[in-house]
C-alpha cells in the first residue's frame, strides 16, 4: 500500500510539472523586472537634485569623435566639467555609440572608465545614452567631416545606423554592446542612469528624413523593448530610462505606442521640454500621475521660450531633475536655431544663443543665467 501511495505522488507530481512547464519557461527568473516605485523613490530621494547639461567637449562634432581613441580628449573634458562643477552642476547625459565598442571593446571601456574618473573628480555622475534616433543615420567610424558653416548639429550621427536598424540580422551586433558596456559599469555608483535610446521615434524631416528607413519608427517600436531587457540582464545598479519626447501624455491610452513602451518599461520617468515654462509644469503634472521620479534630459532653448530663468525654478519646485542642452560652445554648433537647416546662419550670426551656457574660452555667455543655476543648485 505504502508504495502505491508513493507511486501515486510521485504521478501527481510530474504531472503538475509537467502542467506548470510552460508557464515556467514563459518566466525568466534570472532577468530583473523593472524597479518599483518604491525603490526607484529610495533611489531618487539618495540623490542630489540632479541639474546638468548634455555633454559634448568643444572640440567634437558628434559622441564618434568624442569616443574615438584617436580623438578622445580628457584635458578638455576635465576643463569643461571644471565649469560645469563651478556653477553646480552635478550631472551631464553624455552619449555614447555602439560603433566604437564593435571596434574595440576594451579601449572603449578603458575611455568611459577614464571618463568617469574625471567627471567623478568634479562630483558630476552622467547619465549614458546607448541608442539615439536623432540626425544623420550613416554613422562611420575615422576622421569625422567638420561642422557645415552656419547649421547647427551638422554632424551628429544615430547609433546605430540605418543600416543595422534595416537588418535584424544584426541585432546581435546590438545586444553584445549594451550587455557589454551596460555590464561592464552595471555596479558603478560613479554612473546616475542609463537613458537607452533617445527620441526612438524621432524620423528627422527636416534634416536626414528622405534618407531614414521608411518604417524606422516601426523597426524601433519592436527594437526597444529588447534593448531594456538587454540591459537589465546584466543587473545595474543605475535606473533605466528612455525619455518622452512629443504627443499626448496625459494617460497610456492615449499615447503613442512608442510613448507608452517608454512609460511602462522605464525605472525612472525622463522627458525633454523646449516650450514655456508653463508648458513645462503641464507636462511635469502629466507625468505625475506615473509615480515614478522624473528627470527632464532635455530643455533650454532660448529662441523657443525655454530659459533657465523661468524653467529651472519650475523643476527645483517640483524636484524634477533638469538637464539643459549644450554646455560649451563648440564644433557642434548648437548655439545656431534648429532652422538653421532650412537656412544657415552664415553671413549673420542669431540675434540670440539657442543653446549652451559657454563660449569655448569657459565664459558663460549671460552672467545671469549662472549665477541662477549657482543659486538654485546651492539652495538646500
Amino acid at each position: 500500500m505504502i508504495g502505491n501511495v508513493r507511486s501515486t505522488c510521485l504521478l501527481v507530481a510530474a504531472a503538475t510539472f509537467l502542467f506548470l512547464l510552460p508557464v515556467l519557461k514563459a518566466q525568466d527568473f534570472s532577468v530583473p523586472q523593472r524597479w518599483t516605485e518604491d525603490k526607484a523613490a529610495a533611489w531618487f530621494a539618495a540623490q542630489p537634485w540632479p541639474v546638468g547639461s548634455n555633454f559634448l567637449p568643444s572640440n567634437a562634432i558628434n559622441e564618434l569623435e568624442m569616443w574615438q581613441a584617436d580623438t578622445f580628449d580628457p584635458t578638455t573634458i576635465d576643463r569643461e566639467l571644471g565649469w560645469a562643477e563651478g556653477i553646480g552642476m552635478n550631472t551631464m547625459r553624455v552619449f555614447l555609440h555602439n560603433l566604437p565598442w564593435e571596434q574595440d571593446p576594451k579601449g572603449f571601456q578603458q575611455r568611459i572608465d577614464a571618463f568617469l574618473v574625471i567627471a567623478s573628480r568634479h562630483h558630476v555622475k552622467p547619465v549614458f545614452v546607448l541608442f539615439d534616433s536623432c540626425w544623420d543615420p550613416f554613422p562611420k567610424l575615422g576622421p569625422q567631416h567638420p561642422p557645415i558653416p552656419g547649421v547647427h548639429n551638422s554632424g551628429w550621427v544615430q547609433a546605430p545606423g540605418a543600416s543595422v536598424l534595416s537588418e535584424p540580422a544584426q541585432y546581435p551586433r546590438l545586444e553584445s554592446y549594451v550587455k557589454g558596456v551596460v555590464g561592464a559599469f552595471a555596479n558603478d555608483q560613479r554612473i546616475l542612469a542609463w537613458d537607452v535610446w533617445n527620441e526612438p521615434d524621432n524620423t528627422n524631416d527636416n534634416s536626414y528624413g528622405k534618407s531614414e528607413p521608411k518604417n524606422k519608427s516601426e523597426i524601433v517600436l519592436e527594437l526597444l523593448p529588447q534593448v531594456f531587457a538587454w540591459a537589465r540582464s546584466v543587473h545595474p545598479v543605475q535606473p533605466l530610462t528612455s525619455g518622452v519626447w512629443h504627443g499626448n501624455w496625459s494617460s497610456l491610452d492615449k499615447m503613442s505606442p512608442m510613448a507608452r513602451v517608454q512609460i511602462e518599461q522605464s525605472d525612472v520617468i525622463s522627458f525633454h521640454n523646449y516650450g514655456w515654462p508653463e508648458e513645462f509644469e503641464k507636462r511635469i503634472q502629466e507625468l505625475q500621475q506615473y509615480h515614478r521620479p522624473l528627470i527632464c534630459t532635455e530643455y533650454m532653448a532660448r529662441g523657443a521660450g525655454s530659459l533657465f530663468d523661468t524653467v529651472l525654478p519650475v523643476a527645483k519646485k517640483y524636484r524634477v531633475g533638469a538637464i539643459n542642452w549644450g554646455l560649451v560652445a563648440g564644433k557642434s554648433q548648437t548655439y545656431l536655431p534648429w532652422d538653421s537647416w532650412q537656412r544657415p546662419y552664415v553671413e549673420r550670426p542669431p540675434t540670440i544663443w539657442f543653446h549652451d551656457v559657454f563660449y569655448a574660452d569657459g565664459k558663460p555667455y549671460r552672467e545671469h543665467e549662472v549665477e541662477i543655476i549657482r543659486s538654485l543648485t546651492s539652495e538646500k
